[in-house]
């Protein structure tokens, strides 16, 4: 059974998961079309009929056919609603691994990616994932949920098979609560938004890379990554559960062209992303939500490993140039603009 284990002094938390490299060896993709048995049971299943999406999910023995997003609880799960409710103290301090995780297997077809996938389907996907979102902040012990992906071997993805993981924890994760920390001070002292500060003043410079109606993509000042990139609403917003189908909308075509842009440069590189949402349920630990991707081009030093400090060899410049010049041809191809 999983448990969460915490560094000896710092915050740092370890999911302790014996089961969590036990995959199928079976040569079948068990996120395709009639494999459904080899997963639970979907909780949600989109199927598109007569132009309209109907929410359907698999009963006993019987799965939903034809489905273009498919949930279902993960067969090997980060975190566990049956955790046992065992605690231990610092130094060898532990905790349940208490919580929810679900599979959202992006599309049906084996060979799509979040980078190839049409706009539409990219829409269909995070209105799923508002949906869980929804229902996971109404569940009891939730106090966190953590949406990733997890893209390319590289990446930790042991199923190649387009999908999206969400997670949800007990305690706000320590770079969420440190984040929201931050901008909690940063906030009080200087009387803005953090991250409205950063988007005002990455709209349109050196480190942008793409641009929607309420968009904007850019390089960060000070990545973690090689042509690491942030979307980030441009309006002050806080809760992503709550956007409107138009911003659904929007969002998927800027994260398509963003993606696809980065996948036509590196040439299908692996890659994580990361939500990086407020707790919905009514704490002072709200963010401005924005989307973090981190591909995966070099493995990491010495120095970023036992210090924190990262070194870089790619300016955040050189990459918005970069990238930025795929992501436009790729959004130009994607809205027929020649």
């Amino acid at each position: 059974m999983s448990h969460i284990r915490k560094d000896y002094v710092l915050e740092r938390m370890v999911i302790v998961s014996p089961n969590e490299k036990k995959i199928s060896k079976s040569k079948k993709c068990p996120y395709c079309p009639g494999n459904e048995s080899m997963t639970n049971p979907s909780l949600l299943s989109l199927v598109a009929r007569d132009g309209m999406l109907q929410r359907l999910q698999d009963s006993e023995d019987d799965y939903v056919e034809n489905w273009t997003v498919r949930v279902f609880e993960s067969t090997i799960p980060a975190v566990s609603t049956s955790a046992e409710n065992s605690y231990t103290e610092r130094p060898l301090y532990s905790e349940p691994a208490y919580g929810y995780h679900y599979i959202i297997v992006a599309s049906p077809k084996h060979e799509d990616t979040l980078a190839t996938i049409d706009i539409e389907q990219w829409s269909n996907v995070l209105v799923v994932i508002q949906d869980r979102l929804r229902w996971l902040y109404t569940q009891r012990g939730v106090t966190y949920v953590s949406i990733f992906v997890n893209h390319g071997q590289e990446a930790g993805s042991d199923i190649n098979h387009s999908h999206v993981n969400m997670v949800s924890f007990s305690n706000i994760p320590p770079i969420i609560e440190e984040e929201a920390s931050a901008s909690h001070k940063f906030a009080n002292e200087k009387g803005i938004c953090p991250m409205c500060q950063t988007v005002s003043t990455e709209t349109g410079g050196s480190r942008q890379i793409l641009q929607t109606e309420g968009f904007t993509a850019f390089c960060p000042w000070a990545p973690t990554h090689s042509f690491e990139f942030w979307v980030s609403p441009k309006k002050h917003n806080t809760s992503f559960s709550k956007i409107s189908q138009k911003e659904i909308n929007d969002l998927s075509l800027i994260l398509r062209a963003t993606l696809g842009g980065l996948s036509k440069h590196l040439k299908n590189p692996s890659y994580n992303i990361a939500f990086h949402l407020s707790p919905e349920k009514k704490n002072s630990r709200q963010i401005h939500w924005h989307i973090e991707v981190y591909p995966i081009t070099n493995p990491p030093s010495a120095l970023e490993k036992g210090f924190g400090i990262v070194m870089s060899s790619l300016s955040p410049e050189k990459a918005a140039e970069q990238l930025g010049a795929a992501c436009r041809r790729e959004l130009a191809n994607l809205v027929g603009v020649e």
